[in-house]
């Protein structure tokens, strides 16, 4: 997750922003009530009177009308308070089905042999992972872009992108294969697993594999599997035996789509494993189950298992391959464990300037643009929280609402990142095929005092 403080890795999974930056929250809320407030009071009034005007009330009515303002308030506050102490209750109660969880049939074995069974693969009308974001021609601020040293090729090419023409991109199509399982997008509680071709679960799907498996696009071709997921409320409830049997069904959809995937492509092809969130725990059994001790773990540029924990003392001896701990190592695994994005080392820091494209969406995460310079990163030693640091400069690169509590930018673990995400795929795909790497070295780690998690 990403929070003020960022997960990339065994915590990779957890960053977040010490601060909320949201000091205005209250009064804002408070802003959108009155208009309402106003308009009940008008529509009171009988259709010939004149408006009613503040000015004009009685001293009682007016004494009324504070104390409903201050009420409302006090609620807003109530509520507020409320869901910081309790944000778990609050999630449970919206979010975690109250149904009996129903065992779910196989899907045919044929059935990721279907063009249809998957959001991203090789020949797909509208593949959402072939998209790519322009680079932003001046920086949030207004000003100018910075200028590329001389002779230097510009590292995101604008191929694709949101509202340009269409370019052929610099760095060529790598000929790794990679599979992605997007994080959870179906939310409702109707249901403990998402029933296949549900609308808005499908939609917000789209926009994960547009959005982050776009980032490993240009190492290989992605695919993205359509999985019968577990729902958001899976990871909130507290019967885990349920829970439990909800993401072993969404798992068993997965493995099922590697196996096509396997079949798929040549036997000797490169392979890059990536996933965000639910997405990243699937890979995690993957690993132990399909990997772990076969020659296929020989095949593995990196796992990218992201925005889900791992540990590096109980969890990475199951999983059969190591921990990626230099940005010119093969065959491990970056879960941000913690590993640094900005650098591809683990336990490091690095400023803003290290970030070579920060992914800053827009129009409701369907278009964005990348935005170098702007969010540093820290791995936290003691919790194996990836910090990113100007809590500020964090909010300019979100969408409202998707923010978790505690200032969590769980959503954004790779799009904050995204253009350093891409380099280190192609880096160690490079490395992985003994060719020179396309990209420039990542940034050196510095001292870990910088950046700060703190605005």
């Amino acid at each position: 997750m990403t929070q003020g403080r960022c997960g990339h890795g065994g915590s990779l999974s957890s960053r977040r922003v010490e601060s909320t930056g949201e000091s205005g929250a209250v009064p804002l809320a408070m802003l959108s009530v009155m208009p309402h407030i106003w308009a009940c009071l008008m529509a009171r009034r009988k259709p010939d009177s004149a408006p009613i005007s503040p000015a004009a009330w009685s001293p009682d009515l007016a004494r009324k009308f504070l104390y409903f303002i201050a009420a409302i308030i006090l609620m807003i506050l109530g509520v507020g308070i409320a869901y910081q102490l309790n944000p778990g209750w609050f999630g449970r109660v919206a979010f975690v089905p109250s149904t009996e969880f129903k065992p779910q049939a196989a899907v045919a074995a044929n059935a990721y042999d279907d063009p249809k069974m998957w959001i991203a693969r090789p020949s797909l009308p509208d593949d959402p992972s072939a998209w790519r974001p322009p680079a932003a021609e001046a920086e949030a601020g207004g000003g100018e872009a910075s200028a590329p040293e001389p002779g230097a090729r510009p590292l995101i090419a604008p191929a694709k992108a949101a509202e340009t023409s269409g370019v052929a991109p610099i760095a060529p199509l790598g000929d790794a294969a990679v599979f992605f399982v997007h994080p959870t997008s179906y939310y409702s509680k109707a249901s403990w697993n998402a029933p296949l071709g549900d609308a808005d679960a499908d939609y917000r799907a789209t926009l994960f594999v547009r959005g982050m498996a776009s980032a490993f696009g240009d190492a290989g071709a992605i695919w993205a599997p359509r999985y019968r997921q577990a729902t958001l409320g899976a990871f909130l409830a507290e019967d885990r035996v349920t829970a439990g049997k909800a993401i072993d069904a969404a798992y068993r959809d997965v493995e099922q789509a590697f196996d096509a995937f396997l079949a798929a492509i040549p036997k000797d092809k490169p392979i890059i494993l990536a996933g965000h969130s639910q997405g990243a725990l699937h890979l995690t059994t993957l690993l132990k189950n399909r990997i772990a001790g076969t020659p296929l773990a020989k095949r593995i540029v990196a796992a990218y298992v992201i925005g889900w924990p791992i540990s590096r003392d109980t969890d990475m001896a199951a999983l059969g391959l190591p921990a990626c701990d230099t940005p010119d190592q093969k065959g491990c695994i970056l879960s941000m464990l913690c590993t640094n994005p900005l650098t591809g080392t683990p336990d490091a820091a690095a400023g803003p300037e290290a970030n070579i494209g920060t992914l800053k969406p827009s129009d409701g995460f369907r278009k964005g643009e990348l935005i170098t310079g702007k969010v540093g990163a820290k791995c936290d030693d003691d919790r194996g929280f990836l910090l990113i640091g100007d809590a500020d400069a964090a909010q300019h690169f979100v969408v409202a609402g998707y923010v978790l509590p505690g200032n969590n930018y769980h959503v954004y673990d790779i799009t904050l990142f995204w253009a350093n995400v891409r380099a280190d795929a192609l880096r160690r795909l490079a490395i992985f095929e003994g060719e020179p790497s396309p990209v420039p070295p990542p940034a050196a780690p510095v001292a870990a005092t910088t950046p700060s998690s703190k605005s």
